[in-house]
């Protein structure tokens, strides 16, 4: 028989682990609670048409897709045979796959939103926490199972929607006790770069190449531009604009020199303006090469880097205005953030910034010293309990030596320890295993007592 193994890009999650991610998720769920945002889940797969054509032809590549049931069908072998030609020269077919694992939570939620704007009350608020899948080549920080934690508003146009979006962004990480970097830029100004590189049509494999620019380096992303189909000059107004630096302010000058009067460029200045000066962020930056390889931003979009540890983006995001015309349901605008959690552990385990209590499973071991003893120990215990205190009993009757090893090795902080005179006198003994102190308290003392 065959070692068990998992399948590459995924992973298990013992109990320490599982404590520090929901550690996590709840510091992030407490903080789209504060702005209003309420909880969604949709589905682990999606009509394959949902998510196709939604990502650019990269994105799509990385799509998990699903075989249909009934393919051992002896009766349809020639036809499932002609089918499989098709996938193989890189073409879907309903004949072997109709449904695909999620790619991430945003064209989910835009499907939900047009099979339900009749009943959703607008602007809506959602906040999703569950797992997404890509067929991505696994590295660290990179997994092909991983979870996202989404926060959206739909049905505004208003810019102070990105103005919450990125104090949730600074608020979670503060929380978090993560520094990190807020990038911003505007899909409008690449248009407007677009504009000025010979059309409209040309920014799709503008952004695609600049958004590999902290991957390959701007020597490659020329050549790529030039492969592209974008000629010399073209490609120097766009190296211009990739070696824009300096602050905010002087960004934002140089922009403004390089594009002239172009009208779409300014609509995408005025945003980016509006919110440094309405959030006052510290930690916000414009960052002109920031491209975001989704093809449905249309506005502000976001990118969060951590300081001090070297790991790519750990959040991201933007304004989508034209998302759910992809499902016949034009002109409900929204935007949104996502936070990548396994991204985000990785940064916090590196940099050890998990709290001590958060790694803390069982508070207090009470010591099993037989039957009598025991009953006794499982009514403290129920008390405890309903006080939240977090406790179980040793298995069965043991040496001290084998219980106090067991609950060193299970970390846990407190042992009781009931025996005959104990239970005579209605007393417990409490050892702090981490500094060794012991102390007799009554039965009233202990449910009384701060753990």
């Amino acid at each position: 028989m065959a070692k068990p193994s998992l399948p590459q890009g995924t992973r298990d999650f013992n109990a320490e682990t599982v404590r520090k991610r929901n550690f996590i998720f709840n510091t992030i769920r407490s903080v789209f609670e504060l702005y209003g945002y309420q909880p969604l889940e949709t589905p682990a797969m999606e009509n394959l048409d949902t998510l196709m054509g939604k990502y650019g032809d990269e994105g799509d590549k990385l799509i998990f897709k699903i075989l249909n049931n009934g393919l051992d069908n002896v009766s349809k072998h020639q036809q499932i045979k002609d089918d499989f030609e098709k996938v193989l020269v890189g073409k879907n077919t309903k004949g072997i796959t109709e449904r695909a694992l999620r790619y991430d939570l945003t064209i989910p939620f835009a499907r939900y939103v047009a099979m339900n704007h009749g009943q959703l009350t607008f602007p809506f608020k959602r906040y999703q926490i569950q797992p997404v899948w890509r067929a991505d080549r696994p590295q660290r920080g990179r997994y092909r199972e991983f979870y996202q934690c989404d926060a959206d508003v739909v049905g505004s146009y208003s810019l102070i929607n990105e103005v919450e979006l990125a104090t949730i962004y600074a608020t979670a990480f503060e929380k978090l006790g993560v520094e990190v970097e807020i990038k911003i830029n505007s899909r409008k100004i690449l248009a407007a770069l677009s504009e000025l590189c010979g059309g409209a049509d040309k920014m799709i494999d503008i952004t695609i190449a600049i958004d590999k620019l902290d991957k390959i380096g701007i020597e490659k992303v020329k050549e790529e531009l030039l492969q592209r189909g974008l000629n010399e000059n073209q490609i120097s107004i766009i190296e211009k604009y990739l070696s824009i630096n300096g602050n905010n302010e002087e960004k934002l000058i140089a922009l403004k020199n390089l594009v002239g009067d172009n009208a779409t460029a300014k609509k995408g200045i005025d945003e980016i303006e509006f919110l440094i000066n309405y959030t006052k962020l510290k930690n916000l930056n414009i960052d002109f090469t920031l491209a975001r390889g989704l093809n449905y931003y249309t506005g502000i979009i976001f990118e969060v880097k951590a300081n001090n540890v070297q790991m790519g983006s750990i959040g991201g995001g933007g304004r989508y205005d034209d998302l759910t015309s992809t499902f016949d349901v034009p002109n409900i605008p929204g935007v949104g953030i996502s936070f990548g959690v396994d991204r985000i552990y990785d940064v916090m385990e590196e940099l050890k910034l998990f709290p001590v209590e958060v790694q803390t499973a069982t508070q207090v071991l009470f010591f099993n010293l037989g039957e009598a003893e025991s009953r006794a120990v499982f009514d403290l215990m129920q008390q405890l309990r309903a006080k939240n205190i977090r406790c179980e009993m040793f298995h069965e009757l043991a040496k001290f030596d084998k219980q106090f090893k067991w609950a060193d090795k299970k970390q846990i902080p407190y042992a009781i320890i009931i025996g005959s005179k104990e239970l005579e006198e209605k007393n417990v003994v409490l050892k702090n295993l981490k500094s060794g102190e012991q102390k007799t308290l009554t039965n009233e003392q202990l449910l009384s007592f701060e753990f």
